[in-house]
């Protein structure tokens, strides 16, 4: 059976048979969308870089309460949104940033994943099914974005709609089961500073499309080609 046919082999039989892990609970429905996910939309966000504040991390704790996340900084914890500090030596311009997954158009993180579970839905948004994660982590070592986590503990109190588990790996998920309802993600809502625009990026006429077509804005490693969906504004 070649790859190609072994990826279509386990969709298939995935989408034959959704799999409860608790009540209301469906990892697979949840992570792969339903009928209204559609190519017509690209899901991204614009970071203003000149209005995020140094130690601010409002951004960080709204994802961690959103996704139940336990917050700490230990290299056993996760944590899906990073704020990092850079600075030009040249100039001594410094800018604050959060950094979470980058819901690349070409996602190596799907490139390595023998089992398919790291995968792109129709509109962008680049999500991990824990019912094929085998835990391997080859997708953490192919993101150049040290954007994904690998869960070492057993879990407690999870948030329904943000189903985790033990020995597989997780990242910023867009705050998909929010988008799909019609609302933005978490850090985008949580920033005082309004630093955090999310739109659709094939929507000409959306906010962020227009400020994307009008403003300076960078792709983090840009020269990776993957034509992330996160930009940044100021860098």
């Amino acid at each position: 059976m070649t790859d190609v046919d072994r990826r279509g082999f386990l969709k298939t039989a995935m989408g034959a048979a959704v799999v409860s892990i608790a009540p209301g609970m469906f990892l697979f429905d949840m992570a792969h969308g339903g009928e209204a996910v559609s190519s017509r939309v690209r899901w991204g966000m614009l970071i203003d870089t000149a209005s995020c504040t140094p130690g601010c991390n409002e951004c960080v704790s709204a994802c961690s309460r959103e996704n139940g996340l336990s917050g700490g900084v230990a290299a056993t914890d996760s944590q899906w949104i990073r704020k990092i500090e850079i600075k030009d030596i040249s100039t001594g311009r410094a800018v604050s940033l959060p950094v979470m997954c980058q819901h690349c158009e070409h996602p190596p993180c799907v490139d390595v994943c023998p089992t398919a579970a790291s995968f792109k839905r129709a509109d962008g948004i680049v999500l991990v099914d824990r019912h094929l994660c085998i835990g391997c982590r080859y997708c953490m070592m192919a993101c150049p974005y040290k954007a994904r986590s690998f869960v070492h503990e057993p879990l407690q109190d999870q948030n329904p709609d943000v189903p985790r588990g033990k020995g597989t790996v997780e990242g910023c998920t867009l705050c998909v089961h929010r988008v799909d309802q019609g609302l933005k993600p978490a850090c985008t809502e949580a920033c005082p500073n309004q630093s955090i625009l999310f739109g659709d990026l094939n929507d000409k006429t959306s906010e962020i499309a227009i400020k994307v077509r009008t403003v300076a804005s960078t792709q983090v490693r840009a020269d990776l080609r993957l034509n992330p969906g996160i930009r940044y504004q100021g860098l």
